[in-house]
Parts: C-alpha cells; sequence; structure tokens
C-alpha cells in the first residue's frame, strides 16, 4: 500500500492543504494515519476519495452534500460527470483519478470516449500529452510512484501502436527511420510523430528507444531510408549533443533529418544545413505533407 502527504494531497487533487483539514475537521471526509511524530499520512483509498470528491466540487457540487454521500454515490455521480462534455482539464482529473486506482478499463474508456469526441490527434494533443506534463511533475516531487508512471504510458503506447498498425503503405515512395539514441527510453513523443508520418502516407522504419549508433550503422535497408526522426529528451551535455549531431551528419549526410526535444531548446547546438527542428505538430507537418493516397 502507498502512502501520501497531505501536500501529496494538494498536489494531485488542487485542493489546498488548508481546506483539506477543514473538510476533516468540519464534515469527517478523510481519517488520515499519524507518525509517531504527529504528521498525518493517507492511504490509496483517501486519495482516491479525495480526487473523487475534488472532481466533484469543481463542477459545481456543495462540499456539504457530497460529504454525506457513501463512497458508492460519489463514484456514481463522477461517472455521470463522465458521460457529460467535460473541459480538458477535466478529463485530465478523470484519467488521474483512473490512474491513482490503477483502473485499466476506466482510463481507456475515457480515452476512447474523447477520440471518439474530437479524433484521435487532438485527444493526444489536449488531453495525453497534458497529462503526462503533469505526471512528471507529480513524479519529480514524489507524489507519483513509478509503477503509477508505468501504468499509463503501457496503456497510451499500445494505443499508439494499435492506431498506427491501421495503416499500409508498404508501396509508399518515402521511408522514415524513427529511433531515439542510447539512454533515451521515453519514446511516447516518437511513437506519435511516427503515427502522423504513417497517417501522411509515409513508410516508417521504427526502432524504438535505446539504439547504440554503432548498431544503427549496421541495419540493413538503410540505405533506403530518405528521412530521419530522432528526439534528445533527456538531460545531455553540450558538447555530447553537438558530438552525436556530428556522428548523424556523417552517417546521414545525403538524408534529411529532423530532430525534436527539449534539450535542442536548451543548448541551441550548431546543425548542419539538412538538419530541421520539429518544434511541435505544426512543424511536423509542415515538413512532412501528405504523400498522395494513403492505405488503411
Amino acid at each position: 500500500m502507498n502512502y501520501y502527504t497531505i501536500k501529496d494531497l494538494e498536489t494531485l487533487s488542487g485542493i489546498k492543504a488548508h481546506t483539506i483539514r477543514i473538510w476533516e475537521k468540519r464534515y469527517g471526509l478523510l481519517e488520515p494515519l499519524r507518525t509517531t511524530t504527529n504528521i498525518r499520512y493517507y492511504s490509496d483509498e483517501e486519495l482516491r476519495k479525495l480526487l473523487n470528491v475534488s472532481m466533484l466540487v469543481k463542477h459545481g457540487y456543495k462540499i456539504s452534500k457530497v460529504s454525506v454521500f457513501e463512497d458508492k454515490q460519489i463514484q456514481q455521480e463522477v461517472l455521470k460527470l463522465n458521460e457529460k462534455s467535460l473541459s480538458s482539464e477535466g478529463i485530465i482529473d478523470q484519467l488521474i483519478v483512473s490512474m491513482v486506482n490503477f483502473d485499466h478499463l476506466s482510463f481507456e474508456g475515457i480515452l476512447a470516449q474523447e477520440i471518439e469526441r474530437i479524433g484521435f490527434e487532438e485527444t493526444f494533443m489536449t488531453v495525453v500529452f497534458p497529462l503526462f506534463e503533469k505526471v512528471g511533475i507529480y513524479w519529480q516531487i514524489g507524489s507519483v510512484f513509478p509503477a503509477q508512471e508505468h501504468f499509463v504510458s503501457n496503456i497510451t503506447r499500445q494505443l499508439l501502436i494499435r492506431e498506427s498498425s491501421r495503416f499500409s503503405n508498404h508501396q509508399a515512395s518515402s521511408t522514415v527511420l524513427f529511433y531515439l539514441k542510447e539512454g533515451e527510453l521515453h519514446e511516447l513523443s516518437l511513437l506519435f510523430y511516427q503515427y502522423l508520418a504513417l497517417k501522411a502516407g509515409y513508410k516508417t522504419l521504427y526502432l524504438g528507444q535505446n539504439v547504440p549508433f554503432d548498431d544503427l550503422l549496421k541495419l540493413e535497408g538503410l540505405q533506403k531510408v530518405d528521412r530521419v526522426f530522432t528526439a534528445f529528451i533527456n538531460g545531455i551535455e553540450p558538447d555530447e549533443l553537438n558530438d552525436y549531431i556530428q556522428q548523424m551528419n556523417a552517417a546521414f549526410k545525403r538524408k534529411k533529418v529532423f530532430v525534436t526535444g527539449a534539450q535542442l531548446s536548451l543548448h541551441h547546438p550548431q546543425l548542419p544545413s539538412n538538419f530541421k527542428v520539429v518544434a511541435d505538430v505544426r512543424a511536423f507537418k509542415k515538413y512532412f505533407g501528405t504523400l498522395g493516397e494513403r492505405g488503411l
């Protein structure tokens, strides 16, 4: 069982610690345990309850009313909200509740509903990536456990792979190589850009994360690749980044190379003329125009 401080509850729910204490004292909403030094700490169940209650309160419910609901009734009211059209922030709140609950069906169901409503690409841009920004912050400050991050990462990874598999561009005239350098493990954005390339009609060669450069050069069929796409996400020293870019330039002289990631804007490396920085989806679509008809 995981345990959370009141600061964790504040961070995850958006409800101030002072307000949480008032809800405890006035309404008996939570029953924290205490350490030997009298510091409050909370269980998974109490976190889940607070997340559900905070969602209801944010959408107009009175705390005095919600506080007398049984847990089952609180869950039913949250499900009613789920059936309505919520803002992106409300959807993200629901996904965080599902994450904390390790509720696979709920998490996938919420995403499926959003994809049906606004489309796959828009759902990732307005819901999934903002969710991971929040999760990343929570993880850094210790409010989210690695298992919770892995849980949502694997669901979204599978979703991207499944959606990408709908495209059959084997006869496409242009091939894009997607990979992450050795030590780069966060591949969700890479998978999303691969999806966009497939949608635009390109054939893709996807190698994924943590690819040693020497192995990359030994790849059969590399000469058939027209474009290369990679990301620099993890922290890297400026000299190391510049050295790697020069390695890429030597290996991919006659190819168009596209790079993205926070380390580029942080270090501003000198890029060869055949390199382009992809700052966002709009830039990607500018560089990767639709290639004729695409097979589905």
